[in-house]
């Protein structure tokens, strides 16, 4: 369950089209920037302000006055990006969306009611529709040997990147101060205990316990 279209309802993204034409989430990363720039100039001025060059926010979005949006940016309508928040750039942030206090984002595509809301680090990485990072969570972006991220699943597979943050399905839930490690992918509907460390591929609808105590979930 790594696949595009199995973590993702890929109608709650501007981005559906373009993910739509990769077979695994994180071949899009690269183009997210570009991606945005394009989006942009499609958006309807009657929606959309485009604040500063390539940085569009919909006019029912609400930006707090301490958050500062980098380029290129789109923020969507009835999300909230509060105090002090870092967009360094090529963040595609959905619909009814929380950008909390603290956090920094980095070559994302956030899906329309996702919360990323307090002092989180969002690099490189895809969060799906509904999903939730709890306060402190991270995606580790980057080995610390600086090789080639692989993706560890039944057999590992090389993705000739050297950034990958994580991928998260469709209401996935990540607990208090975890860290995904690069190229985590957490399955739909996952529950991963809070001050966790995740490395790998995490099935659907499943509670992470810690690496080796996965179960799954009752109430499915």
């Amino acid at each position: 369950m790594i696949k595009t279209k199995e973590l993702f309802s890929l109608d709650h993204t501007l981005a559906g089209d373009y993910l739509a034409g990769f077979e695994y989430p994180w071949q899009a990363l690269p183009g997210i920037k570009q991606l945005i720039i394009d989006l942009g100039k499609t958006l309807d001025p009657e929606e959309y302000t485009e604040i500063s060059d390539n940085v569009w926010v919909h006019k029912g979005a609400k930006i707090f006055p301490s958050a500062y949006l980098g380029a290129p940016c789109i923020v969507g309508p009835e999300t909230e990006v509060r105090h002090c928040a870092f967009v360094r750039g090529s963040a595609l942030i959905g619909s009814n969306c929380v950008i909390g206090n603290s956090v920094e984002l980095k070559n994302v595509i956030i899906f329309d009611n996702c919360e990323v809301p307090h002092y989180n680090y969002v690099g490189d990485s895809i969060l799906g529709f509904h999903a939730h990072m709890g306060a402190g969570s991270i995606t580790s972006n980057l080995k610390a040997d600086k090789k080639n991220v692989y993706i560890h699943s039944e057999g590992d597979i090389e993705t000739g990147m050297r950034k990958i943050g994580a991928m998260l399905g469709d209401y996935a839930d990540i607990g208090c101060n975890s860290v995904l490690n690069p190229g985590a992918v957490i399955g739909c509907r996952t529950s991963v205990y809070p001050c966790s460390c995740v490395r790998g591929v995490i099935p659907a609808d499943s509670i992470y316990k810690a690496q080796t105590e996965i179960a799954a979930r009752e109430d499915r």
